[in-house]
């Protein structure tokens, strides 16, 4: 009761001054909140090739995510801030508003849906375990992987490490930790397997040519690619989808995933 008189009486007091519940909420959005302070913050970790990497010779973000929120910059008319961010704390980042959206090729899950919002989709994506070439024959099936005498390594924090623990419940598992990634253990010998994604996979591969995907044709758990943001904010994930919906129509996303050469397949 206590909580119906005082949402009654915040209401009563907003109609009192001409202003509407939908007025009250725009103007708390994130979407106000950037316009006003002439800046998006843009959490990225800067370690996942082509999405998103720190290029060490200018020591800038560059990759198709970055693209993207240049172009989000662009078309909001504000400056763009990057804040690096890590796999394992990037849910933290988005609830404590350390940035008002997740630019560096999330894909959308049960776990973290339950905590943050999700825009559409702009692609999909699938995982595929990642060898070292000498090694592939060892491997003929999926279930060849789910073996206790198998070491798979994932970085925490990423849906790979929901995906093995899963789906591969008998491999041993190394949790890497940001900003060292799983592929580094695989090429030091310390894990046997690590999972990749479409995303990432055929950019490794080429370059650590001693690298090798396995069962490229059976590609497992697919998922949305999507933009991460706050849960309650309707307002700016309203905006976004607009956004996303245009550069879809438009064709920049397709030209977008073709200049970074992403195999992930468009969603619809």
């Amino acid at each position: 009761m206590r909580n119906w008189a005082i949402a009654s009486t915040l209401g009563a007091a907003l109609a009192l001054f001409g202003v509407s519940q939908a007025d009250a909420q725009q103007q708390k959005s994130t979407l106000n909140k950037v316009l006003d302070a002439g800046v998006v913050r843009i959490g990225t970790t800067g370690d996942f090739k082509p999405m998103s990497w720190r290029n060490p010779e200018t020591n800038k973000f560059e990759g198709h995510q970055i693209d993207l929120a240049e172009r989000l910059g662009k078309d909001l008319g504000v400056k763009v801030e990057y804040v690096l961010t890590d796999w394992k704390t990037l849910l933290n980042g988005v609830v404590a508003d350390k940035y008002d959206i997740v630019m560096t090729g999330t894909s959308m899950n049960i776990p973290r849906a339950k905590v943050a919002g999700f825009t559409i989709p702009w692609g999909l994506t699938g995982f595929m375990p990642l060898v070292q070439k000498k090694n592939a024959d060892k491997f003929k099936s999926w279930d060849d992987l789910n073996n206790p005498n198998v070491m798979i390594g994932f970085n925490l924090g990423t849906t790979f490490a929901e995906f093995v623990e899963e789906q591969l419940p008998k491999a041993k598992t190394r949790k890497v930790e940001s900003p060292a990634r799983d592929w580094q253990e695989l090429l030091a010998g310390r894990v046997d397997v690590t999972m990749t994604s479409i995303l990432e996979g055929a950019e490794l591969t080429q370059r650590y040519p001693n690298l090798q995907l396995l069962f490229p044709d059976q590609v497992r758990n697919a998922l949305p690619v999507v933009f991460m943001t706050r849960i309650d904010d309707m307002v700016w994930l309203n905006f976004l989808n607009n956004w996303l919906s245009i550069l879809k129509q438009n064709g920049y996303m397709a030209d977008l995933n073709k200049k970074w050469n992403i195999q992930g397949q468009p969603a619809s």
